[in-house]
């Protein structure tokens, strides 16, 4: 059934959503408030946008003059996106196009996207997947659609020199993430592990690189997300929350 419900941490906002699709999470707040914005940015686009989270966080983030695009295949998830949009009056401000991502170089130019985000899906297909049956959640999921080589690719070329790339993910493929980054001349900059509670080990990362970029790599400190009551932490509330 799809609800309207507050953009999880930025009650002013508000976010569609059907409860038998897969419902954007925390990693989606979280990538958007991690990705380093240049005041010169002029676009920004949103691979694997969803329901359009990202792009409306994001748009918290920047000036009326960056654009702002999201890309999202699916019909349904891309049209309650545009909902999304028309409830929070942000039309104007993020652009939306229903198509799949491989067909990106149809609506920019090559070399021509200053930031790219993409929380994608985390999860490779192979025989012993175990997949909803559900087409709109094993695309979510699963990588039915798109690749993590080939998002990484295509961000390669559609990235500006110097251009930036933001991806959340899950913590046992970063050597998988690094390694294709660094065959696409993307230089790994910022990582971020994730951490579900204290004394457990990090289940996601935030890692940004930069085309044809010069090495060297910051590591943050961590983000721990739950106290032991399972609560967020007062630190994410007040960090990521807009009340």
């Amino acid at each position: 059934m799809k609800v309207v419900n507050d953009l999880l941490g930025y009650q002013d906002y508000k976010i569609v959503q059907n409860s038998k699709y897969f419902s954007f999470s925390l990693d989606s707040i979280l990538l958007p408030n991690f990705v380093n914005i240049p005041k010169n940015t002029k676009v920004i686009l949103d691979f694997c946008t969803g329901n359009a989270p990202i792009p409306i966080i994001l748009s918290t983030r920047c000036g009326e003059k960056t654009k702002i695009y999201g890309i999202e295949l699916q019909k349904e998830i891309y049209e309650m996106a545009e909902e999304s949009l028309k409830i929070n009056k942000l039309e104007n401000r993020i652009k939306l196009i229903n198509d799949n991502i491989k067909n990106v170089d149809k609506y920019f130019e090559i070399n021509s996207i200053d930031i790219i985000t993409v929380n994608p899906p985390y999860f490779k297909l192979n025989e012993k997947s175990k997949q909803n049956d559900l087409i709109e959640k094993r695309i979510a999921r699963h990588e039915v659609e798109i690749t993590l080589k080939e998002i990484i690719e295509l961000s390669k070329k559609m990235l500006k020199n110097d251009g930036i790339i933001a991806m959340v993910h899950r913590t046992d493929r970063l050597i998988e993430i690094i390694t294709l980054m660094e065959e696409n001349n993307i230089e790994p900059k910022v990582i971020q592990f994730i951490y579900p509670k204290e004394n457990t080990n990090s289940n996601l990362v935030l890692i940004e690189g930069r085309k044809n970029a010069n090495s060297g790599l910051k590591i943050l400190e961590p983000l721990i997300i739950h106290d032991e009551n399972g609560n967020y932490r007062k630190e994410i509330e007040a960090k990521y929350f807009r009340r």
